[in-house]
């Protein structure tokens, strides 16, 4: 009974490894792979979507940074049943505010295609959130000094603070004299 019980659950635990590294793999690898090169994939990963329209056409196969243009260089594929024109567009973007990233592609309107293994020139990296917020703070910490700083007039000179001693009475931080 014991040996039964065993065969059974390396039987159960065998088909669930084949479940999980078939579900692994992606319909849409069997498309055609296309190039791209970003200047930041923050937050980009293999095996995010790749969408048209907001449907998912592919993946990103891989990624890489050339060591001479220190960009990053993208492998996504495309379906096989997607033919996108030359002059494509393609720009890294997120789900929501705390979403993952995927490559958007933007379709142009030449009337040559794109090949297999052809690279979309048309290209804009991820922004940062964080680059976004410490804008944004700068921009609010700088409007708030200037609003607080003293308002003059241009040409006209600031009024200045009294010599020590004038206009001041005794007792407040001066001997009287």
């Amino acid at each position: 009974m014991e040996l039964l019980v065993g065969l059974v659950t390396a039987v159960v635990l065998a088909v669930l490894i084949v479940l999980a590294l078939v579900g692994r793999q992606h319909p849409q690898d069997s498309g055609y792979p296309l190039h791209a090169s970003f200047s930041h994939i923050d937050g980009l990963s293999v095996g995010s979507d790749v969408r048209l329209a907001g449907v998912t056409v592919g993946h990103v196969r891989s990624m890489q940074v050339d060591p001479h243009t220190f960009q990053a260089n993208i492998v996504f594929s495309v379906s096989p049943s997607i033919q996108l024109p030359v002059d494509s567009g393609a720009i890294i973007t997120s789900d929501s505010l705390l979403g993952g990233k995927y490559v958007a592609l933007t379709p142009g309107g030449d009337t040559n295609m794109l090949k297999p293994n052809g690279t979309i020139s048309e290209t804009q990296g991820a922004i940062s959130l964080e680059q976004l917020l410490s804008k944004f703070i700068f921009s609010v910490t700088d409007s708030l000094q200037k609003k607080a700083a003293p308002a003059g007039q241009p040409g006209e000179a600031l009024p200045s603070a009294p010599p020590a001693g004038v206009g001041a009475e005794p007792g407040v931080g001066q001997s009287a004299q």
